[in-house]
């Protein structure tokens, strides 16, 4: 039932930026925590960010002041800024919906997609 459409990875040097973009549905949308998490390779995957439906957000300390979570309303797309990017920021990105469902956290995610930053 759950769909998330990513787009927006890439190859970027070093300091650039990018934006990625998850696009969801209405429904899933307003009753999900949105989040981007991202994995490494020989890494566990890990949260990068999420958004509540308040719009109140939290993020991994590793990005804090780099990037930045939003969302359109009108959209049902939630986005991904990073700026200042690093090496260590190259990883498969993940759009993820979580919600707290009869006593159980339901997670969906999106396909991933590539971001790498290189010289």
């Amino acid at each position: 039932q759950v769909q998330l459409v990513e787009s927006g990875g890439g190859l970027v040097q070093p300091g650039g930026s990018l934006r990625l973009s998850c696009l969801t549905s209405g429904s899933i949308f307003s009753s999900h925590v949105m989040g981007w998490y991202r994995q490494a390779p020989g890494k566990e995957r890990e949260l990068v960010a999420t958004i509540t439906s308040r719009s109140n957000t939290d993020y991994a300390d590793s990005v804090k002041g780099r990037f930045t979570i939003s969302r359109d309303n009108a959209k049902n797309t939630v986005y991904l800024q990073m700026n200042s990017l690093k090496p260590e920021d190259t990883a498969v990105y993940y759009c993820n919906a979580r919600r707290l469902w009869l006593g159980v956290f339901n997670n969906y995610w999106g396909q991933g997609t590539q971001v790498t930053v290189s010289s």
